[in-house]
């Protein structure tokens, strides 16, 4: 059986053309949910995703699965087009650069002055740097993040 990582890897390289402008591809999971494997190919664009975008993009997406030889899934699978919704991933740095301003959550593989989820303002990205405006307790901290050490970072709502 390939391993999800590959699997992911594939069907990335035969999605990922198919998805143009304005749309982005956010990123592609593979998992069991239930009895079922699913395969989410989440998409996004400025604006938002509509339902007829995920049935359009549903349309287009899979038939290219189909053309992947040898089959690189294991099991019968549905396929799920969405948006990534409010808490998007930031997978890249380039989408960290395009979060600037934002409200992130950021955990981390080393923590910090013992902190290893982060959730704020991201002030700055340099390319090597996060610098995320927090609250501890009541107080305003700033916080500089090596990029290296991020292991997950995503979109948060503020409550």
């Amino acid at each position: 059986m390939i391993a999800n990582q590959s699997l992911i890897d594939i069907v990335t390289e035969v999605v990922a053309p198919a998805i143009e402008a304005p749309f982005e591809l956010v990123d592609i999971e593979y998992e069991k949910m239930g009895g079922d494997y699913v395969l989410s190919i989440l998409v996004d664009k400025p604006g938002g995703i509509t339902v007829n975008d995920t049935a359009d993009l549903t349309d287009i997406i899979s038939p290219l699965l189909d053309t992947i030889k040898p089959d690189p899934f294991p099991e019968q699978y549905m396929l799920e087009v969405s948006s990534p919704g409010l808490e998007r991933p930031l997978k890249t740095a380039e989408a960290l650069e395009n979060a600037v301003g934002s409200y992130v959550n950021v955990s981390l593989y080393k923590a910090i002055n013992k902190v290893k989820i982060f959730e704020g303002d991201l002030v700055a990205f340099d390319g090597e740097t996060l610098t995320i405006d927090y609250l501890d307790k009541t107080r305003h901290k700033t916080v500089e993040i090596p990029y290296q050490t991020v292991a997950k970072a995503r979109l948060a709502v503020k409550l």
